[in-house]
């Protein structure tokens, strides 16, 4: 189900990520992550400064490192999707976030635009329909986008 843009190249499509961490080394699980993401996702073009943010949807004493990062891959947006949630389970994460009840994670990965692709199917919304409403994705999305100059 995948288009054809006119972005895309042989090197693949645009994928932007979002990822955050609130347990334990923060700065090592998003590090760790953006490798296996690398290897497993396609070729790392930009990844954003990390920032630390409070908890959004629920509450905890652990605050987020959260980062932004710019892929291309060959990957359809399904296979991006099961890559990345595989990659979170590796990094400790035993359970998703299910109707806007949020919870503590070593790791969180969302996918939140694959070049320009309109998608929704009950496993995956591209773009991600809830992105701006967040400043913890938004500050770094906006960090590796490229300008509008």
């Amino acid at each position: 189900m995948t288009k054809e843009t006119s972005s895309s190249s042989p090197k693949g499509v645009e994928l932007y990520l979002s990822l955050g961490s609130n347990l334990g080394d923060r700065e090592d699980m998003l590090n760790r992550a953006i490798a296996l993401i690398g290897e497993r996702v396609g070729e790392v073009q930009r990844v954003s400064s990390f920032i630390e943010t409070e908890p959004w949807g629920f509450k905890s004493k652990h605050p987020f490192l959260n980062a932004a990062c710019l892929v291309l891959t060959t990957l359809s947006p399904e296979q991006c999707l099961e890559t990345t949630q595989q990659i979170e389970r590796e990094l400790g994460r035993k359970r998703k976030s299910r109707n806007g009840v949020y919870h503590d994670r070593p790791i969180d990965i969302d996918l939140l635009m694959y070049d320009d692709l309109e998608l929704s199917t009950p496993k995956l919304t591209l773009p991600h329909p809830r992105m701006k409403e967040r400043e913890f994705v938004m500050i770094p999305l906006r960090e590796i986008l490229p300008s509008s100059s």
